[in-house]
């Protein structure tokens, strides 16, 4: 019996040619534990031969009680976004590489449903941020984001100005290509390469990265998770932007805020029995290997 997993939504990535031959497989093995199953109605839209219902992200986010999501770690970014209002675990099916956060392989689904239809799975929570832009013109626009948060030049021969404040406290006027402001889960990201440091994923915290700035002596700074963040645009020369899990972009022009703050709710990953970050760090990054 399906037991604490019974309404599964699944969601897939989009143009992925192997999708539709995964999902039907996914769905055979979910057969076998008598689970109702939801397919999303983008990833419905880009397969055929399946015979599915179909749901849309909001019913998936209220009446399923996990989420599987077959792709590459982006395509589960953009899941969590999605669903981190709802509660959802989210579990990861790897159609692409070795992924930081989808660490299931198609060839061993079989084995792990068995595994988590028998309570035999680990869950580990993640923290989210969430962004607000306060437009100069009175606008307002809003985004969450599991990586990152990055306030980046629009054009690429100028810098941006930027004045940078953590809980109301003034901490620098910042003349850079821009500024990364990323979770534990985003530090293996684009953090990374800004040369920002690798944080344990399950810490309360945020790193500040700059990116290329003209101060040579402005390094990347780690604070306390449960800080807000403002970012006030003063370079009136150029429009930037700030981009959400390099997915979702706004401009920004002099003048406009940006407020980033943890997400009061967090995501919830399944994961196989025995799961190692480390071990999964080594594999990505290559650690151990003779050049």
């Amino acid at each position: 019996m399906a037991g604490e997993f019974s309404t599964i939504g699944l969601i897939g990535k989009y143009g992925e040619s192997t999708m539709g031959e995964t999902l039907v497989h996914i769905s055979e093995e979910l057969a076998k534990y008598d689970c109702s199953v939801m397919l999303e109605d983008e990833t419905a839209s880009k397969i055929s031969n399946h015979k599915l219902p179909t749901a849309s992200l909001e019913k998936i986010g209220n009446e399923c009680d996990l989420a599987i999501i077959v792709g590459g770690d982006g395509t589960l970014l953009n899941a969590a976004r999605n669903l981190i209002d709802y509660n959802v675990p989210i579990l990861g099916i790897n159609l692409g590489r070795l992924g930081f956060l989808v660490d299931i392989s198609p060839d061993e689904i079989g084995r792990r449903f068995e595994e988590l239809f028998d309570g035999k799975y680990e869950v580990e929570h993640r923290i989210m941020l969430n962004m607000t832009v306060e437009h100069q013109d009175g606008r307002i626009s809003k985004n969450d984001a599991f990586n990152d948060v990055v306030v980046h030049k629009w054009d690429v021969a100028r810098m941006i100005e930027t004045e940078t404040f953590i809980n109301g406290k003034f901490l620098n006027t910042m003349r850079a290509d821009g500024l990364i402001v990323s979770t534990p889960t985003g530090s293996t990201a684009y953090a990374l390469s800004g040369g920002g440091p690798i944080l344990q994923p399950d810490l309360d915290a945020l790193v500040l990265v700059p990116i290329c700035p003209h101060t040579m002596s402005f390094r990347p700074i780690v604070i306390d998770g449960e800080s807000k963040i403002e970012l006030h645009v003063k370079d009136s020369t150029d429009k930037a932007q700030v981009t959400c899990d390099g997915q979702t972009n706004f401009s920004l022009v002099s003048g406009d805020k940006v407020i980033i703050e943890r997400k009061s709710r967090v995501i919830r990953l399944i994961h196989p029995c025995k799961h190692d970050h480390y071990e999964i760090l080594r594999a990505k990054l290559r650690w151990g290997e003779n050049f």
